[in-house]
């Protein structure tokens, strides 16, 4: 698979203008590359606006998702909502949720359950084996391959402190002794100067890219530097 690079807007921009603005800078920024495969996960808000302009080399993912097709759950957007507008990855568990949300394990396997039973590809958030285990029970080998993991440990979530290469990559190994074919990202105060080495030191198959996707010039840089990194 060609490393992946998500970029998670959160609650931002803050305007509409900035939104396309910020988008057609990346964009035209991933116009040529060919490596590496570009997500990106804007508010709600936007996806109507950038989805009828998505080039064929960025896909459009969403931050979050509730596990029911549709009923009277106030504020809430369904994996077939999804769907229909064309979004192709879900950001599931992701610690501020975990935090801010309470979103527990079994919340986060009903939403797993979901977005698979849709024909979307989850892109499950953790710190933890054990949050692995219990967010993916019940689920069947074949769809285990259609999952990615995001390993982002919260000390490292939006402080500037990400994790060292060393710990980050003993994370990735032990995950995958349990699961073997399934990719991991990392995600946690990535930047243009630590990018690469997440992948070529680590190990990582892609990474989960918050505050420095917000900056067109930063994450261009990111992509641009991960996908000359798989051309050689």
């Amino acid at each position: 698979m060609k490393p992946l690079i998500i970029a998670n807007w959160k609650m931002n921009p803050s305007n509409l203008a900035e939104a396309k603005q910020l988008f057609n800078s990346v964009a035209k920024g991933v116009k040529n590359i060919k490596n590496t495969d570009t997500v990106i996960c804007p508010p709600y808000i936007q996806f109507s606006v950038f989805n009828s302009r998505f080039p064929k080399n960025i896909k459009l993912g969403a931050q979050d998702v509730f596990w029911e097709e549709k009923g009277a759950f106030t504020g809430e957007i369904s994996p077939k909502m999804l769907k229909d507008i064309g979004c192709q990855y879900v950001i599931i568990g992701h610690s501020e949720r975990r935090n801010y949300q309470k979103e527990t394990d079994q919340m986060v396997n009903k939403k797993v359950k979901a977005v698979l039973k849709e024909g979307l590809k989850p892109i499950l958030c953790v710190e933890t084996l054990n949050q692995i285990r219990r967010g993916l029970k019940g689920i069947s080998g074949k769809d285990l391959k259609k999952i990615v993991f995001a390993y982002e440990p919260v000390f490292a979530i939006g402080t500037g402190h990400p994790c060292s290469l060393e710990r980050a990559g003993r994370v990735r190994l032990t995950i995958k002794k349990s699961f073997k074919n399934i990719p991991i990202l990392y995600g946690g105060s990535v930047n243009s100067q630590n990018a690469q080495l997440y992948i070529q030191k680590a190990g990582f198959q892609g990474l989960l890219v918050g505050g420095a996707s917000l900056n067109s010039k930063e994450f261009l840089k990111i992509v641009k530097s991960i996908d000359f990194m798989s051309k050689t």
